[in-house]
């Protein structure tokens, strides 16, 4: 997909539904945003917001007007998932942003975030713009269970914090399917594979399984990656994605065991990435050393609390 096209989505009950390619991180197939139309049409992420400008000019093209959208929902504050928050809600005047309510500060102040970023993927923060502040009053602060009323359609948010702990999913039991930001981990399809998700500083291995339980409990016939577009759900896809975190934290574990330099395992994993097949070299390398260094966070986390 090229930046700014629009797909409509028809798996499963999906309806009213179009997945938008973001084009964050100047690659393909990895970033989407999802549009609701219906009664009252919503937002599912927002991207990086280097992009904001076309994706804006493609939800029109998806079939809703601006003016209409009612909601603009982000499953978690990492700029990649809610970095076009301010653009998008300077855009759609009528519209409030939903988030988690540990996130909701960040979003009104987003200095802490940023430096938080700017930390995390250090000279891939070239690829990013400064996020644009979300008002204050237009801020609605998400807890477990909390419902967006859409019309004929409703997200459910559902705390989901191994990834991140102000991350949600949603679940539409009318179209029978949940958007799972990052707590399914990334979705290949150039793969036909799941691959982990662990970024600093907040991955924490316990709770990303059980956020797996959480949508196993909404038993959905469609999962909406945001890494990257839909795809069936099947009990035993989340069974894999549980085991791959448990072997990927573990992998870190011993090389670091057998290496005892961190940038030596760092490098160790990038001489081993299948990534640069999809996403090239810069973006593979950046995405595999964000999960090495989060997984090395978490274990030095646990190791210090077991003192």
């Amino acid at each position: 997909m090229d930046v700014g096209e629009v797909r409509e989505i028809t798996r499963g009950a999906c309806r009213d539904l179009a997945m938008i390619e973001t084009g964050m991180f100047d690659v393909t197939g990895y970033g989407a945003i999802y549009v609701i139309g219906g009664e009252r049409p919503a937002i599912v992420e927002t991207g990086i917001g280097t992009t904001s400008e076309q994706l804006l000019a493609a939800i029109e093209d998806s079939g809703v007007v601006l003016d209409d959208v009612t909601a603009i929902c982000t499953t978690h504050v990492h700029l990649d998932h809610a970095g076009g928050a301010g653009h998008f809600a300077a855009a759609c005047e009528n519209a409030d942003v939903y988030v988690h309510e540990i996130g909701a500060p960040h979003l009104v102040d987003t200095d802490d975030l940023v430096a938080g970023t700017k930390r995390a993927v250090g000279d891939q923060w070239r690829h990013y713009v400064e996020p644009k502040p979300v008002p204050a009053d237009r801020v609605v602060a998400l807890s477990d269970g909390d419902r967006i009323d859409l019309g004929d359609h409703e997200l459910v948010a559902r705390h989901a914090p191994g990834h991140a702990p102000h991350q949600v999913i949603f679940h539409d039991p009318t179209m029978d399917a949940v958007f799972t930001g990052d707590a399914a981990g990334i979705w290949i399809p150039a793969l036909g594979c799941i691959h982990q998700s662990s970024p600093p500083p907040n991955f924490t291995l316990d709770q990303a399984v059980a956020d797996l339980n959480v949508i196993a409990t909404c038993d959905p016939a469609t999962l909406l990656f945001t890494h990257f577009g839909p795809r069936a759900y099947e009990s035993s896809l989340l069974d894999r994605y549980e085991r791959m975190l448990a072997e990927w934290v573990r992998d870190v574990d011993e090389a670091r065991a057998e290496l005892g330099d961190d940038d030596a395992v760092v490098e160790h994993f990038l001489e081993r990435t299948e990534l640069d097949r999809v996403w090239g070299e810069e973006k593979a390398a950046a995405e595999t050393e964000l999960n090495v260094r989060g997984a090395i966070v978490y274990l030095d986390r646990i190791r210090t609390q077991e003192q």
